[in-house]
């Protein structure tokens, strides 16, 4: 199961990765025009809607099927779609990200099934028809029949989103996050998830507390100001140069084995993250982007106008939280000295930045 969730959320980091800086971009556009943001403008704000209905979700769509079959794939990715995007009534990332290597995949089975059957001087007029034909089957196929499926799920995950938040819920929802996390699972959770989520929050609200559930760069900041504190041997030696690697470079794998290594240590982050996301919710603090990657520069560049200092301020108490406690974990139960292969556990523990 593991490994299935890994790769899913390998696949749905595969799509979402190469197109941050497109989220970036709206992020900006979104806290600078609209009506709450740093410098309103009505004319610009109207960029808002278009591409977040219409470019994210079809750069999502092109991109996962660009990873299945190439440009082909890209191209009948973006085609489907569109299909799903005129067939709902809300951002569609869910259906990109199912539709878009989904349609990828069916054409890359006829072309391994008719290509070479194609005879000699006809292969662009069988690229051009059968992705053409194949597009347009298969466009109505996902509004005809799959459209309706995708509204549902997209609006059983914004209903279910939106009572944990009117209901105060999102601090608890820290306890699978950082298992999942130090487990790998990260980019599964956040991208998969959390950013689909924040995405189309932060288009109505301006800002959203999604973005900050598994980002925050702070319990695992304080995690590590423990290990430098009240470490030993080369796990107190490696913490000073994975704090830099972690809060200012944004790569949050880097402390995932200092809790693997150590797992009560998750106590702490539990107490870092969930009293975080508790300032969060009380605050109503949010970003109005997805931070790429977790990183304090990151966060400082998506604050918005209004609640900037609530977001710091939030980062800050789940780094003093995670630290206090983790020193306390620390002193009560140290960690059995294992130099040997600690720095090898770190090293080789990173297969991606956390985003």
């Amino acid at each position: 199961m593991r490994e299935f969730i890994q790769r899913v959320g390998g696949a749905a980091s595969g799509m979402v990765i190469p197109n941050i800086g497109a989220f970036i971009a709206w992020g900006l556009i979104t806290s600078l025009y609209i009506g709450p943001g740093w410098a309103p403008n009505e004319d610009l704000s109207s960029m808002v809607g278009p591409m977040i209905v219409n470019l994210l979700p079809l750069l999502l769509g092109y991109t996962g099927g660009k990873m299945i079959h190439g440009h082909r794939g890209g191209v009948i990715g973006a085609v489907v779609t569109m299909a799903a995007i005129v067939g709902t009534s809300s951002p569609q990332f869910l259906g990109a990200m199912l539709v878009g290597p989904g349609a990828a995949w069916v054409l890359k089975q006829l072309d391994t099934r008719a290509r070479d059957s194609v005879p000699e001087g006809f292969e662009m007029l069988y690229d051009n028809f059968s992705s053409g034909i194949l597009g347009w089957i298969l466009a109505v196929v996902v509004y005809r029949g799959l459209s309706p499926i995708l509204q549902a799920i997209t609006d059983g995950l914004g209903n279910f989103a939106a009572s944990m938040v009117d209901n105060g819920l999102v601090p608890l929802a820290d306890i699978p996050i950082e298992v999942a996390k130090v487990l790998f699972l990260n980019n599964a959770v956040n991208q998969g998830v959390l950013t689909p989520l924040g995405v189309a929050d932060a288009a109505e609200s301006g800002k959203s507390i999604f973005f900050l559930l598994e980002t925050n760069p702070g319990p695992g900041l304080g995690l590590l100001l423990a290990y430098w504190v009240a470490g030993t041997g080369m796990w107190k030696q490696s913490a000073p140069g994975s704090i830099i690697i972690h809060f200012f470079g944004g790569i949050h794998e880097i402390y995932f084995p200092y809790v693997l290594g150590h797992p009560i240590m998750i106590l702490a982050m539990w107490a870092g993250g969930i009293s975080a996301d508790l300032w969060f919710q009380v605050t109503n603090a949010g970003l109005v982007g997805p931070p790429s990657p977790g990183s304090i520069f990151a966060y400082i560049a998506m604050l918005p106008r209004d609640g900037a200092a609530n977001v710091l301020i939030g980062v800050a108490i789940g780094a003093v939280a995670a630290a206090v406690v983790g020193t306390i974990l620390l002193r009560v139960r140290p960690i059995k000295e294992t130099d040997a292969g600690v720095d090898e556990a770190i090293d080789t523990s990173i297969p991606g930045v956390d985003v």
